[in-house]
């Protein structure tokens, strides 16, 4: 085969992995104006919201979340922190901030920590609708407004992944993860809202849940996904399970996250409970597209290191498939391509994406390293707890 057809062939594979996976986040969509028009016209009273956190060792999130809280208007009726536990100030911070504190105890049998959690919490709220947010999650003014519109519009659960926080060299490390999160979670193609995928529905985002009391009960809460590592996820499909819609939006500017200030250990703790588990969840074809979109950026990394090799040492050609401007066109693109998901995700710096091989191998350690732990040890750990996966009845927590 001459090498323009190579090169062709290359291209098209390239481009057709591409396509795929950006068809996955076509549609990154933020939570709507305040004023959106409701799914069905409102009726009597405004619903009342309770904010629930789940919250182990929170003690310096805290502050940051509950000030953003209350600067929310409308105004939240309660919020109440439950204490998984935590080792350091969690409780005192909380109360301090005017928060009521639940002490969630220890989890029963067959129940992950952040599931018991949330669980007590909502069993102690008294509002219509439960806002279900991570300690480690901040609000801008007028987000409740913003989530109570996406709700009165949707109905069901409403989702949002926050915009990623990250201001240290080593939270870039996060770049990966955050966006085949976004890819697997099949949440933002451009499909019809009545479009559904029967089998495998849209998966939702932790941080940040918005739903009503009733609709929460009518799945079974919590307890449908006690001993869920990715108890999101496990939420979603309950809802799907219902009949009961599941809508999702990226943060923006609205609800933001820090999740891994502390360094590269708690970094790799966090992904490693998570990234492996949730590529079990995804959609065999969400999990095709992004499988195909990685190896690509594989594929080309290593084709424009090789083209570079050969060109500055005049050796190994014959190892290269393909032409050197090829593989450095394809860098450019690819590079151009995974910023711009990026800067819809996070606020990643330019060598998150300008130097994707970088943040590639990390994403490749972190997942070896959670496969690893899921598929032989059954096991990770996450804040000093150990988490079994061997037997589902038998997990510990996970806050």
């Amino acid at each position: 085969m001459g090498t323009v057809a190579v090169d062709l062939l290359l291209a098209l594979v390239l481009l057709a992995a591409v396509v795929a996976a950006h068809r996955l986040v076509a549609d990154l969509r933020h939570l709507p104006p305040p004023d959106a028009p409701p799914r069905q016209p409102a009726a009597g009273r405004s619903p009342s919201v309770s904010v629930v956190v789940p919250a182990r060792d929170e003690e310096r999130s805290l502050p940051h979340l509950l000030a953003s809280v209350r600067a929310q208007l409308p105004a939240v009726d309660e919020v109440l922190v439950v204490d998984d536990a935590s080792r350091d100030a969690t409780a005192e911070v909380a109360v301090a901030c005017g928060a009521r504190v639940l002490p969630a105890g220890t989890p029963p049998a067959g129940w992950t920590g952040k599931a018991w959690a949330c669980h007590v919490g909502a069993g102690a709220a008294t509002g219509d609708l439960v806002l279900f947010l991570d300690a480690d999650t901040v609000l801008a003014p007028g987000a409740l407004a913003r989530l109570l519109a996406a709700h009165r519009h949707h109905g069901g659960l409403v989702s949002v992944q926050p915009h990623h926080v990250a201001v240290r060299p080593h939270e870039q490390l996060s770049a990966w993860f955050n966006v085949v999160a976004l890819m697997a979670s099949n949440a933002f193609t451009r499909r019809s809202a009545a479009v559904t995928d029967e089998t495998h529905p849209p998966m939702a985002f932790g941080p940040c849940l918005l739903t009503s009391q009733a609709d929460l009960r009518a799945v079974g809460g919590h307890e449908a996904v006690r001993a869920d590592i990715l108890d999101d996820a496990g939420l979603a499909a309950a809802y799907h399970r219902a009949g009961l819609p599941v809508w999702c939006a990226v943060g923006g500017d609205d609800v933001r996250m820090r999740s891994y200030p502390d360094g590269v250990g708690q970094l790799a703790a966090g992904w490693t409970k998570n990234v492996a588990s949730g590529a079990a969840s995804a959609a065999p074809s969400a999990t095709a597209a992004t499988v195909a979109w990685i190896s690509a950026h594989h594929a080309v990394a290593v084709g424009a290191l090789a083209s570079l090799v050969v060109a500055t040492t005049g050796r190994g050609g014959s190892l290269v498939a393909g032409s050197a401007w090829l593989w450095g066109v394809a860098y450019v693109g690819f590079a151009l391509h995974l910023r711009w998901v990026l800067r819809r995700t996070g606020s990643f710096r330019w060598w998150a994406w300008a130097a994707f091989p970088v943040t590639l191998l990390a994403f490749d350690a972190i997942f070896a390293r959670s496969l690893a732990l899921t598929a032989v040890r059954r096991s990770v750990r996450w804040r000093g707890r150990d988490v079994s996966l061997a037997d589902r009845g038998s997990a510990e927590g996970v806050a």
